[in-house]
């Protein structure tokens, strides 16, 4: 039986600024580093606690990449105080948080160009 998502992945040309932008601007935990041979490392980084895991896989090791769009969605206990941590570390959001029927929710971009959510 399954009990739970281990990773997800994410498709990037640069680990290294990719693992800046998650751990220095959103505070993510660097969970793993490990070198996969000269084209990049095994690296998932993951918020303080969680069962699930981001990992930055290089796309010069990925075939197909381009077709391959990350949709994640991202939740937190107060989205307001969330996207103002992250706006004042650089992370760019489509617009502040906006309020729905089924809560609030924010769009924000890594540094290339992959679009997420922040649920609250």
């Amino acid at each position: 039986m399954i009990t739970k998502i281990a990773t997800t992945a994410i498709y990037v040309e640069d680990q290294q600024k990719a693992k800046t932008f998650w751990v220095e601007k959103v505070g993510f935990d660097l969970i793993r580093e490990t070198p996969m041979g000269p084209g990049g490392s095994w690296l998932e980084v993951a918020p303080k606690g969680a069962a699930t895991a981001l990992v930055l896989y290089p796309r010069s090791m990925m075939k197909g990449w381009e077709a391959m769009k990350p949709s994640i969605v991202f939740e937190c206990d107060d989205i307001d105080a969330a996207y103002e941590r992250m706006s004042g570390s650089g992370v760019k959001f489509e617009g502040a948080p906006q309020q729905m029927q089924w809560g609030k929710y924010a769009q924000f971009y890594d540094e290339e160009g992959n679009m997420y959510v922040l649920k609250g």
